[in-house]
């Protein structure tokens, strides 16, 4: 049980359709029945700068709307993250650093770019990388319909999972504490599973489990 002093800070990252919501909900209901404080949080941040990016897709691109997303990004820091991980909470964030890493590539921007926005933000206690196979992102999004221009663009679908998977190794090689997990065939709850017992091991100061 988490108790006072400083929480975790747990961003969960991935293509659109590949369950980050559902994950994160399994996950949160784990946690919470494990007796650990979480807050559970999303990018772009509730926010009116938030909401300016979430919906600003179809007109901002490129290097503004990368900017965007990380002044939301530091803002979100300083004004929630922050005070809910050192007031002893687990915070999840449903996106992070990972998905600018792959999203604003998208938008034909560099990684080296991208990291220079982004360097100075909060480091991640853990970043989570989900992942899956483009035909059954694809197939899900036809399911639970779209929700940005990046999920609308057949190209973009097809890409984000190498994208996501050259984000996790970069994210890596920066220091980032990074689990990346295949959800192909792995339904939430075991990929939630997964990730609980990551931050149970952190929450107890122990070495990761295989």
């Amino acid at each position: 049980m988490t108790g006072p002093g400083r929480g975790l800070f747990v961003t969960i990252d991935g293509p659109g359709g590949v369950g980050k919501s559902t994950v994160l909900e399994r996950l949160r209901h784990r946690l919470v029945a494990d007796g650990v404080h979480v807050h559970a949080t999303a990018e772009p941040s509730h926010t009116r700068l938030g909401d300016l990016a979430r919906h600003g897709t179809e007109t901002f691109r490129g290097m503004s709307l990368a900017c965007l997303v990380a002044a939301d990004r530091y803002h979100h820091v300083e004004t929630e993250i922050t005070p809910a991980v050192e007031g002893g909470a687990v915070v999840l964030c449903d996106r992070y650093i990972g998905s600018s890493l792959v999203l604003q590539r998208l938008d034909g921007l560099s990684v080296e770019t991208i990291w220079a926005l982004n360097r100075d933000a909060l480091r991640p206690d853990l970043s989570v990388i989900l992942n899956a196979d483009p035909d059954v992102i694809r197939e899900r999004l036809t399911a639970r319909g779209t929700h940005s221009r990046f999920e609308k663009a057949p190209e973009s679908v097809a890409k984000e999972p190498g994208l996501f998977t050259e984000a996790a190794t970069f994210m890596d090689e920066v220091g980032f504490r990074t689990l990346a997990i295949d959800c192909t065939s792995r339904n939430p709850e075991r990929t939630a599973e997964l990730i609980s017992a990551e931050i149970a091991a952190l929450l107890t100061g122990s070495t990761r489990a295989d």
